[in-house]
């Protein structure tokens, strides 16, 4: 019953970000003024969850402990690689850093379909096809010969809108080997999709880019539990290279310890890191702000490695 509820109200809010869209498209003025789609969803999903869920500080909850908490995000801290980190996509909300490893591949996998298309656009360009997924939306901002959309939502379990990723995959390339990028940004689903995600399919993933959602749920112990597997599933195959804090919506600090609401994660299968030593440059020079708000700078639980303590 909650499983059904929680995706009917995801769904509703998918829906409630496709209209802000149209209406952007479509009424003069209004795409000048109006928050992105995705932002208004994400402050739509932090109202509507502080009426429901539990906070850490104004209602008890059994809180993480620091010292397991800062031993998990320890774990997370990016690595340095061989070679050099490069953007792909804008310069603002959309673009990402990736490592300069990009032989090869021969796709990219990036459910959720924003209003610009920078980055699957840079990608194609490199002659990598592109494979999209969205209900939401009826196709991507910009087109290529090498985009491929299917109107669906990526989830655990498929219906008749969903689809698993291990499905897309397997559907869309036909057999097809080589390495692939996955770059996911779809507003807390993310874990998810992650968790049902193979192993097989996981180790196919050379890059894997993620905007990961709700990161200060961390600190309640109970969905610590449930949204650390997620990233300890990803630390097995693949090691975190870089972390940009999305400026959209600040940062949350319990005992000390501070984290970002929303932050994009890249990582880079292990096979290809080499000997890595803990990055240190915050932020990168690379790196831009994905809104018009201030600046907001990495945390320094979520990087530099491990503190003396």
């Amino acid at each position: 019953m909650l499983l059904r509820f929680l995706r009917s109200w995801s769904r509703c809010l998918r829906h409630a970000a496709n209209l802000i869209v149209v209406l952007r498209r479509r009424l003069p003025g209004v795409h000048s003024t109006m928050a992105k789609p995705k932002y208004v969803a994400a402050r739509w999903i932090r109202t509507a969850a502080a009426r429901v869920l539990p906070r850490v500080g104004q209602i008890p909850v059994e809180t993480t402990s620091p010292q397991q908490l800062i031993s998990f995000l320890e774990r997370l801290h990016p690595l340095t690689t061989e070679l050099p980190l490069i953007r792909l996509g804008p310069a603002d909300d959309g673009g990402y850093l990736v490592p300069d490893d990009l032989a090869d591949i021969v796709a990219c996998f990036s459910p959720g379909v924003s209003d610009t298309s920078g980055f699957e656009s840079d990608c194609a360009r490199r002659g990598i096809d592109v494979f999209m997924a969205d209900a939401s939306v009826q196709g991507p901002a910009e087109t290529h010969d090498r985009f491929h959309f299917v109107r669906k939502y990526l989830g655990g379990v498929a219906d008749d809108d969903t689809m698993t990723i291990n499905t897309w995959v397997d559907e869309s390339l036909q057999g097809r080997a080589g390495d692939l990028i996955l770059q996911m940004d779809i507003e807390g689903a993310e874990y998810t999709v992650l968790s049902s995600a193979s192993e097989e399919l996981l180790l196919r993933m050379r890059i894997i880019i993620v905007e990961f959602h709700h990161l200060d749920a961390l600190f309640s112990q109970r969905t610590f539990a449930l949204m650390a597997p997620c990233f300890e599933k990803l630390l097995a195959t693949h090691a975190c290279v870089h972390i940009h804090p999305n400026n959209c919506c600040g940062t949350v600090t319990v005992r000390d310890i501070e984290l970002p609401r929303i932050a994009e994660f890249t990582f880079l299968r292990r096979d290809r890191l080499g000997t890595g030593s803990y990055a240190t440059q915050f932020p990168h020079p690379l790196d831009g702000d994905n809104t018009v708000k201030p600046h907001l700078p990495l945390p320094s639980s979520l990087f530099g490695g491990p503190r003396v303590r």
